[in-house]
């Protein structure tokens, strides 16, 4: 098959496109366009830092706009469309791809080979009683929140982090991973966990797939979101280094036409990329110059993103989150948001909203060196920021940090108007 030849160009716009970030947000009130999106990306990372909004509820912003976030609660806990699990972190992810995710519940501390992980499989060894226990609760009382379980541990669970000493939250870890408990619902920001087999719905297929199957289907669902990739770049999407076989299942999607290779101008030889097959039509129409751009801010954790070496090889954008930096040495901030604008990430916003105030500060905004300085660029960027402080419900703008200065005259305005 001859490669498709792209541009970089076209690569970050396919990238972007698929991941529906191109053009105009969608209208408010468009319930079936989150579920689209969500299907597209197969996960939405979860963070408990808040900052300004929980990760997850970001990435949907970035692409929805002002949304009802009422659909999202009725997805996770009531139609049960979507269950809380580990993709490339602890994540949301779709109950139609509990097959793929089952590879991990079944193999999780069986026949274990780093000192790490057999350490947390003989603590759970020792310690049957507290599993027992936690699953007799959730079995006679229902859904539990964590304070909810007897420490019944024989032995203490001894870390050199937060989470030594907390068996209780361990072994409901453990019990998790291992697809024996699930989140069943929130209590403010507590989880409550009931067994999984009264969350899960009678449709979910709990069959075991063959391990080739399991692979093909998330490699698949992964270059759809990615856009274009090359191997390295899937195996670090969606269930993130749980790929083993992958190039030879690439091989095979090769010749079945199902991945298209791709000549990347400028790309070593050596580096091998591919564009899905159903992905084709929208190949060819942003080939053909027919692609509308967006500005818009992104989640730390955005998919778009959450490749760090992916994102410098397309983007050049060197992106590291300073969140466990000592204050003194950050660049930026300790809560930064990439500015996406076009088919560029073109600087970063820190911002830091004060919920009782309804005061959204911004604590720097950054242009990258090759940012485009014009006012059109500083207005669109203003917009992004007051369109976050809208979805926020904040009700003013300040900033108290640096801005830069070829931005200044057209972005302050456009701030100071909100509210």
């Amino acid at each position: 098959m001859r490669p498709i030849e792209l541009r970089p160009q076209h690569a970050r716009r396919l990238a972007i496109s698929c991941q529906h970030l191109e053009g105009p947000w969608p209208s408010a009130g468009d319930h079936g366009r989150m579920w689209e999106v969500l299907r597209t990306l197969r996960c939405l990372q979860l963070d408990p830092i808040d900052v300004v909004a929980h990760s997850h509820l970001l990435v949907l912003w970035s692409r929805l706009g002002i949304y009802d976030r009422q659909e999202l609660e009725n997805l996770l806990w009531k139609e049960r469309r979507l269950f809380e699990y580990w993709a490339h972190a602890a994540s949301i992810v779709l109950t139609e791809d509990y097959q793929l995710h089952q590879v991990m519940m079944r193999g999780y501390l069986v026949d274990e080979q780093s000192v790490t992980r057999q350490k947390i499989a003989d603590w759970f060894q020792a310690n049957t009683a507290l599993r027992d226990s936690v699953l007799e609760r959730l079995r006679d009382t229902g859904p539990q929140r964590t304070d909810g379980f007897d420490d019944r541990a024989a032995v203490a669970w001894k870390s050199g982090g937060w989470s030594s000493g907390r068996n209780v939250d361990r072994m409901l870890d453990i019990l998790w991973t291992q697809g024996a408990i699930m989140v069943s619902g929130r209590s403010g920001k507590r989880r409550l966990w009931d067994l999984s087999e009264r969350c899960l719905p009678t449709w979910v297929d709990r069959t075991p797939l063959p391990e080739t199957d399991i692979v093909t289907r998330a490699a698949e669902h992964s270059l759809r979101a990615l856009g274009v990739a090359r191997k390295k770049d899937i195996e670090q999407y969606f269930i993130r280094s749980r790929y083993p076989g992958l190039a030879d299942v690439i091989a095979r999607l090769v010749d079945e036409g199902r991945f298209v290779p791709v000549a990347l101008e400028g790309a070593s030889a050596r580096e091998r990329w591919y564009v899905h097959a159903d992905r084709l039509p929208l190949t060819e129409r942003i080939v053909g110059g027919d692609w509308t751009p967006r500005t818009t801010l992104l989640s730390p954790f955005d998919n778009l993103i959450c490749h760090r070496e992916r994102t410098a090889r397309l983007w050049d954008f060197d992106f590291r989150s300073e969140i466990y930096v000592p204050k003194s040495k950050r660049r930026y901030g300790y809560y930064v948001l990439p500015i996406l604008h076009g088919d560029a990430l073109i600087g970063r916003v820190a911002p830091r909203l004060d919920r009782t105030s309804g005061t959204l500060t911004l604590e720097g905004v950054f242009a990258e060196p090759a940012a485009p300085t014009g006012k059109a660029t500083a207005e669109a960027v203003g917009k992004a920021v007051t369109a976050l402080a809208t979805f926020l419900g904040a009700r003013r703008i300040e900033h108290e940090g640096p801005v830069p200065a070829q931005w200044c005259d057209a972005l302050l305005p456009e701030l100071a108007a909100h509210g």
